[in-house]
């Protein structure tokens, strides 16, 4: 007499729902849950610097492959203005409302604020992948409209914060830093990696694709992951932080959380609403949303600590990165997508 267990089909009634998660989603979890029991998982930093660097490098060549079609930069004017107009406006009610219902001082909500009219590269990236999973296209000049979003939200961060003792006069106050911010890393290997795709068109392409599209998903996997270990110790600091006094730095409260969760929506709301006014697709509508909703957690940190000392790092990394962006990887993404599909 033989005995079996159905296992494969005992997971798959229990687990029906599992396969419509995308896979970078669920190693964000993993990372999150390692972290939350205290494992000693962790990825060594030069592996997380090098994703860093892999997934911007892919993101600027697919760009670049799509931009040399022909007719594919037909629409960049308008979409960059949109683009770019969002991440200089959009600190402005958020420092409002951060001034108006927490007690953020000025240099901490003004930092705050640039984080939110800023960019993510990794959920962009997400959010790609899961639009082409979904079977949509979007607009070849989006990595474009994506870097040309850093550097805005950081100026108006600096136009909100006011005149601060100490800021960077005696290195060429914000001149120097603007300069600092479009040679820095992260834009730079953007538009250098979409530049070069741009340019070497077909042949690049043909050359290239297994490295900047078939190596991209297990990427954005990994990367996920160590962002998941990196939001949930986050987490674990500000309730750490909150135990030791209401006023330590780092601490959050409810309002804080609120704002993390709420400006996404607003503008991820602004984002698309816009993008249809000027015709892009529903897959260029979700990216906007996306755009709008995302939070920096690279290229503004940096500058905030560089331009803004006073500003308290522990809340706005953490609300950053242990909030807002795991809130739009796993919720907001599919909810920007299917807005785009209605509004369109």
């Amino acid at each position: 007499m033989r005995f079996a267990l159905p296992v494969g089909r005992a997971l798959g009634d229990r687990l029906p729902t599992m396969e419509a998660i995308p896979p970078p989603v669920l190693f964000f979890a993993l990372g999150a849950f390692a972290a939350f029991i205290r494992s000693d998982l962790a990825l060594p930093d030069a592996v997380a610097k090098g994703l860093s660097l892999y997934l911007m490098v892919a993101i600027g060549l697919h760009g670049g492959f799509a931009l040399a079609s022909p007719g594919a930069a037909v629409g960049v004017l308008p979409a960059l203005a949109l683009g770019v107009g969002m991440s200089f406006l959009l600190p402005v009610p958020a420092f409002g409302v951060l001034r108006a219902f927490t007690r953020l001082d000025r240099p901490t909500a003004a930092a705050v604020a640039g984080h939110y009219g800023s960019v993510s590269v990794v959920t962009f990236a997400a959010a790609v992948q899961a639009i082409s999973a979904a079977g949509l296209r979007s607009e070849a000049y989006m990595p474009a409209v994506l870097a040309a979003m850093e550097a805005p939200a950081i100026i108006s961060a600096l136009m909100l914060a006011g005149p601060q003792p100490g800021r960077r006069s005696a290195r060429g106050g914000k001149g120097a830093l603007l300069k600092e911010v479009l040679a820095g890393g992260p834009v730079l290997l953007l538009l250098g990696s979409m530049a070069i795709g741009w340019a070497g068109g077909a042949s690049a392409h043909a050359q290239l694709a297994p490295f900047a599209e078939g190596l991209f998903p297990g990427a954005l996997c990994l990367f996920l992951l160590e962002m998941g270990l990196v939001a949930a110790r986050q987490l674990r600091g500000a309730a750490d932080a909150r135990r030791r006094g209401p006023r330590a730095a780092g601490t959050l409260d409810a309002r804080l959380v609120a704002f993390a969760l709420l400006m996404p929506l607003f503008g991820a709301s602004v984002g698309i609403g816009m993008a249809s006014l000027i015709g892009v697709s529903h897959g260029g509508m979700a990216l906007f949303g996306v755009l709008g909703a995302s939070a920096s957690y690279i290229a503004v940190p940096a500058a905030m600590r560089l331009a803004l000392p006073e500003a308290d790092a522990g809340v706005y990394v953490t609300l950053s990165v242990a909030i807002t962006f795991p809130f739009n990887i796993t919720l907001g993404i599919p909810l920007y997508l299917w807005a785009a599909q209605m509004l369109g």
